[in-house]
């Protein structure tokens, strides 16, 4: 067993790299990320969510305190959570609704969502996706019902990913999701305990389990059309992975949070 400093090292460690892989945070850790590191790190991708969703509930509430209405300020709040992501997964969806859309085989999909432009089924999965997480934003309206809605959307939709990772295999052998590697099982399991431990804080056991069947179901659906169309995951499927699970919680949260001023 490793020493208890050593252990509290490598956690921060994790949390640097989770950090710096899903925000544009300088906080890359100084140990090597090589040798499965970025896999064993995946656990602390739900900490990370945290903070995109803390920086989104702050310009909310910050946006209403000027005297915004909610629709401003969800749409500030929905600014600031892709600032601090540097739109890393809406990036994802458009460029795997683009491969998964367009294309006759496998590696022409594969070449489309490799291409950095985007097409007619990217601009859509934006529009819908900015769309629908905007609506139910303000929605919800209230400050800190929409910090609770946020903080569980951002951690459950990355809690999903090292288990979307660990089950289905890489679509190509030089892709990002191949050299990261598989998560081990220790990781998908904390990863999916947090997952967990925040939605049912933020929207009640009753209403996390809908969440999370919706998740479910939401990534079985994803990773049939992946391994069909392409052979498997890639980044860009994780991206769309995430997004349609923080528009899923959102709902959620929308349909069961109190609205109000």
């Amino acid at each position: 067993m490793k020493p208890r400093a050593d252990m509290i090292w490598d956690i921060i460690a994790d949390l640097r790299i989770a950090t710096s892989f899903v925000t544009i945070f300088p906080v890359g850790s100084s140990k090597p990320a090589g040798d499965g590191a970025i896999a064993r790190a995946t656990w602390a991708l739900p900490v990370a969510g945290l903070l995109v969703a803390l920086a989104g509930a702050a310009a909310y509430a910050i946006a209403r305190k000027l005297g915004l209405t909610p629709g401003p300020a969800a749409l500030l709040a929905l600014a600031a959570t892709t600032l601090i992501t540097g739109a890393l997964h809406e990036d994802g969806l458009a460029d795997a609704a683009d491969g998964l859309g367009g294309g006759r085989t496998r590696e022409r999909k594969l070449e489309i969502m490799h291409d950095s432009r985007i097409g007619s089924y990217g601009v859509c999965a934006l529009i819908l996706s900015f769309g629908l997480r905007w609506s139910a934003l303000a929605a919800i309206a209230n400050p800190w019902a929409v910090t609770l809605a946020l903080a569980s959307a951002h951690v459950a939709a990355r809690a999903g990913v090292p288990a979307f990772m660990s089950l289905v295999p890489p679509a190509r052998p030089d892709g990002l999701s191949a050299s990261a590697g598989a998560p081990p099982g220790r990781s998908v399991a904390i990863a999916f305990g947090l997952g967990t431990l925040c939605l049912a804080l933020a929207l009640g056991p009753g209403k996390a389990l809908v969440g999370l069947v919706l998740l479910s179901l939401a990534g079985l659906i994803l990773a049939r059309l992946a391994i069909r169309q392409i052979g498997g995951q890639t980044g860009d499927v994780l991206g769309a992975f995430e997004q349609i699970s923080e528009i899923l919680i959102l709902l959620v949260s929308a349909a069961f949070l109190q609205a109000g001023g």
